[in-house]
């Protein structure tokens, strides 16, 4: 019976199960008075018309540096436990940024090195799908109205790296690749969720692209950790 146990005991180790893992979880929350969001109408309409009608019977977007609840939390934060586990990108299912109303959705993400970026473009206008990345390679391709989707793969870690428009120069989206499985950007109400993590005691990184960078020093016991970070407006 003993024998049987350390086989089946070897066997997941070799499978790379963890009995011994949790989810970290925890709340990101803003304090302070954030800046004031710009508005894209002016620009809209300066620049293409044909992205302003999109807009005719709605409120026009605006610049989404700090988007906070109204109990608090802070979204689009990156967290990363950094050092834990290798990439496991090619294999994962691939990120999906769409142009829609002449802006990025989602604006700000995170993936794998190795891992698939698919762009779409859902309007009625041609777009370009410009990287400016600092250590990986950049790439400017255009996109028209119902062509197909686009594939970028980024090789080295880098954090917020920026995709932009040429033709409508208000689209920005960030993209933050990191070089391992154990990563979360923070919703709309500020929580996380990095799943199964195997327990043990790690550095966490908390980035935004606006308010700087925190880590932490969190243990993840069996049945997971919770750990809620505060940042602050700058004074």
């Amino acid at each position: 019976m003993k024998k049987s146990l350390l086989i089946a005991a070897s066997t997941l180790v070799s499978l790379g199960f963890n009995a011994m893992a949790g989810d970290l979880t925890g709340t990101i929350t803003f304090k302070g008075t954030a800046p004031a969001e710009a508005s894209f109408e002016d620009k809209m309409k300066e620049t293409d018309p044909n992205c302003a009608a999109l807009y005719a019977s709605s409120s026009f977007p605006t610049t989404h540096f700090y988007v906070v609840s109204s109990s608090g939390g802070l979204a689009d934060v990156v967290v990363s436990i950094k050092g834990l586990g290798k990439s496991t990108g090619v294999t994962a299912a691939p990120a999906v940024i769409d142009q829609k109303g002449c802006v990025y959705l989602p604006s700000v993400l995170a993936v794998q090195t190795g891992q698939k970026v698919i762009v779409k473009n859902s309007d009625p206008v041609v777009h370009n799908v410009h990287t400016v990345p600092k250590v990986n390679e950049m790439q400017n391709l255009p996109q028209p109205p119902g062509s197909p989707d686009l594939t970028f793969v980024f090789d080295k870690p880098e954090p917020f790296l920026k995709f932009s428009c040429d033709v409508h120069p208000w689209m920005l989206a960030w993209v933050t690749v990191v070089d391992g499985p154990y990563f979360s950007v923070s919703d709309k109400d500020g929580k996380f969720t990095i799943k199964n993590v195997p327990a043990g005691k790690y550095t966490v990184e908390f980035a935004h692209r606006k308010l700087g960078t925190k880590t932490v020093e969190v243990e993840v016991k069996d049945g997971g950790a919770t750990q809620d970070i505060t940042f602050e407006a700058a004074k």
